[in-house]
């Protein structure tokens, strides 16, 4: 869906991030810091020790708007959550 500006803006005021596309050259690039320590906190771990995990923190740029990428994603951090117990 296409949002003008005014939209935009006020999506943003509430809170809500608008999914776009993400480049490939760009989205190996850099790892969202903020994504990753809700990753980290959803696998119940520590952030730190999710950087050891480097597929998983490379996958963030990805998870704003690539579904397939989410769902390949959810499987591993339950099995994190399971170790961690």
């Amino acid at each position: 869906m296409s949002w003008d500006a005014f939209q935009r803006e006020a999506l943003a005021e509430l809170g809500h991030v608008l999914y776009r596309p993400v480049d490939a050259r760009t989205a190996s690039v850099a790892v969202d810091a903020g994504m990753l320590a809700r990753l980290a906190r959803a696998a119940g771990i520590d952030a730190d020790a999710l950087h050891a995990h480097a597929d998983i923190a490379a996958m963030t740029p990805r998870l704003r708007g690539d579904a397939a990428a989410k769902r390949a994603l959810w499987p591993r951090l339950r099995a994190l959550r399971r170790n961690a117990r």
